[in-house]
Protein backbone atom coordinates (compact mmCIF):
# COMPACT_ATOMS: atom_id res chain seq x y z
CA UNK A 1 0.00 0.00 0.00
CA UNK A 2 1.44 3.41 -1.03
CA UNK A 3 1.84 6.44 1.11
CA UNK A 4 -0.87 9.09 0.81
CA UNK A 5 0.15 12.22 -1.07
CA UNK A 6 0.92 15.21 1.08
CA UNK A 7 -0.93 18.42 0.44
CA UNK A 8 1.12 21.32 -0.85
CA UNK A 9 2.08 23.74 1.87
CA UNK A 10 0.31 27.08 1.67
CA UNK A 11 2.50 29.90 0.53
CA UNK A 12 3.30 32.30 3.31
CA UNK A 13 4.59 34.93 0.89
CA UNK A 14 3.05 36.94 -1.92
CA UNK A 15 5.31 37.99 -4.78
CA UNK A 16 5.28 41.46 -6.33
CA UNK A 17 6.89 43.13 -9.33
CA UNK A 18 8.08 46.58 -8.30
CA UNK A 19 8.35 49.42 -10.81
CA UNK A 20 10.47 52.41 -9.82
CA UNK A 21 10.18 56.02 -10.95
CA UNK A 22 13.46 55.83 -12.89
CA UNK A 23 11.97 53.07 -15.10
CA UNK A 24 13.74 50.11 -13.50
CA UNK A 25 11.93 47.00 -12.28
CA UNK A 26 12.49 44.43 -9.56
CA UNK A 27 10.73 41.08 -9.93
CA UNK A 28 9.44 38.58 -7.39
CA UNK A 29 9.83 40.67 -4.24
CA UNK A 30 8.50 38.70 -1.26
CA UNK A 31 6.00 40.10 1.23
CA UNK A 32 4.40 38.10 4.05
CA UNK A 33 0.82 37.24 3.09
CA UNK A 34 -0.31 37.98 6.63
CA UNK A 35 0.27 41.69 5.96
CA UNK A 36 -2.16 41.73 3.05
CA UNK A 37 -5.89 41.37 2.65
CA UNK A 38 -7.36 43.95 4.99
CA UNK A 39 -9.12 47.13 4.02
CA UNK A 40 -5.79 48.57 2.90
CA UNK A 41 -5.36 46.01 0.09
CA UNK A 42 -1.76 45.96 -1.13
CA UNK A 43 -0.71 49.21 0.59
CA UNK A 44 1.03 47.30 3.45
CA UNK A 45 3.10 45.53 0.76
CA UNK A 46 4.31 48.92 -0.50
CA UNK A 47 5.38 49.85 3.02
CA UNK A 48 7.17 46.51 3.53
CA UNK A 49 9.00 46.77 0.20
CA UNK A 50 9.97 50.38 0.88
CA UNK A 51 11.44 49.23 4.21
CA UNK A 52 13.37 46.46 2.41
CA UNK A 53 14.63 48.96 -0.16
CA UNK A 54 15.73 51.38 2.55
CA UNK A 55 17.71 48.65 4.32
CA UNK A 56 19.38 47.60 1.05
CA UNK A 57 20.16 51.21 0.12
CA UNK A 58 21.68 51.89 3.54
CA UNK A 59 23.97 48.87 3.25
CA UNK A 60 24.97 49.89 -0.28
CA UNK A 61 25.57 53.55 0.74
CA UNK A 62 23.06 54.95 -1.74
CA UNK A 63 19.54 56.38 -1.69
CA UNK A 64 16.45 54.23 -2.13
CA UNK A 65 14.48 54.73 -5.34
CA UNK A 66 10.85 55.90 -5.09
CA UNK A 67 8.31 53.21 -6.05
CA UNK A 68 6.00 54.02 -8.94
CA UNK A 69 3.69 50.98 -8.75
CA UNK A 70 3.37 47.41 -7.44
CA UNK A 71 1.84 44.51 -9.34
CA UNK A 72 1.32 41.03 -7.94
CA UNK A 73 3.42 38.43 -9.78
Amino acid sequence: MGRPKQKAAESTFTLFDVYYEDGSRSSNRKVHSALLGGLDGDEPARQAIEAQDQLIATKASRTALPILKLIRS
